[in-house]
């Protein structure tokens, strides 16, 4: 995995220049959090990467994902638990530039790569948006997903790493997508808490942070 990464790193820049790929970040840790399960277990049996983007605190975000498992290899990416203030500002990306995200996932490279967009869905549409919204589809989404899964021995065949290449390619759009309002939101809250911080302080400046109420897995 870590040879995988090396090798990602060089050719990520090529379609996705602002996602990262360095052992140091990407690679998830080999042990379990034990403490509120049966299983006590101290390894995962699964080796898992992820690629997020600059700009974002540490698992906050949308990037790409590969797991492999002793069953199953999943290649995809999106945001698979964004926190309710992140959501917020997605769906309202997503309002006003729904053809655009529309013309991300009904491409014919993302079709062919990942099918379609998946995750779970509200029910109904959320607070502050009519059912006869034109993006109605899109902004019952409290997941975006996008990936495929292969079997096992797929990992060792000569046609992974170009796949895993294809499916990061059709995915990245996407990732750079939802990360549009989640990076503005944060460079608004950046700018303005130092501004208050100097009001409250003279001459005090502060790092600002953006609260975090449920960090994303990707």
């Amino acid at each position: 995995m870590i040879g995988l990464l090396e090798r990602l790193a060089r050719d990520l820049p090529g379609f996705a220049p602002e996602l990262v790929s360095d052992p140091r970040v990407s690679l998830y840790r080999i042990y379990r959090d034990t403490r509120f399960s049966q299983d006590k277990a101290p390894l995962k049996t699964h080796v898992a990467a992820h690629f997020p983007a600059t700009g974002f605190p540490r698992g906050e975000g949308s990037g790409l994902y590969l797991e492999v498992a002793p069953t199953w290899v999943w290649i995809g990416g999106g945001l698979y638990m964004p926190a309710s203030s992140d959501l917020r500002l997605i769906r309202a990306h997503i309002a006003d530039n729904h053809h655009a995200l529309h013309r991300v996932v009904s491409g014919a490279a993302f079709k062919r790569a990942v099918g379609t967009l998946e995750g779970e869905r509200l029910s109904s549409m959320p607070r502050g948006y009519l059912k006869d919204h034109p993006a109605a589809h899109y902004l019952r989404y409290k997941q975006f997903l996008a990936g495929r899964e292969f079997e096992a021995e797929f990992a060792t065949t000569p046609r992974f790493y170009p796949e895993l290449l294809r499916i990061f390619r059709a995915v990245a759009p996407l990732v750079r997508f939802l990360n549009t309002p989640l990076l503005e939101g944060r460079r608004m809250v950046t700018q303005m808490l130092p501004a208050q911080d100097e009001a409250l302080t003279p001459g005090r400046r502060r790092i600002a942070t953006h609260p975090r109420a449920a960090g994303s897995r990707w």
